[in-house]
């Protein structure tokens, strides 16, 4: 069986409010389960791939800052 996670995730999440997308990101966060790793990925994907390079250079730096 092939299955594709990134758009099985983007469909999950189709249709959504913005409170069911901070919803499901914190809980992700707070509950540190790697099993949610994956979902972060692909909404940091469509982040990035939806962001200008002023965007990416934010994104970059906050990273940076949360590494530090």
């Amino acid at each position: 069986m092939n299955i594709d996670i990134r758009q099985s995730i983007i469909n999950n999440f189709k249709g959504s409010s913005n409170d069911d997308m901070i919803e499901a990101i914190n809980s992700s966060i707070c509950e540190g389960d790697e099993i949610t790793l994956p979902g972060l990925g692909v909404f940091f994907e469509l982040l990035w791939k939806n962001s200008d390079e002023n965007d990416h250079e934010f994104i970059i730096n906050s990273i940076e800052k949360g590494i530090a």
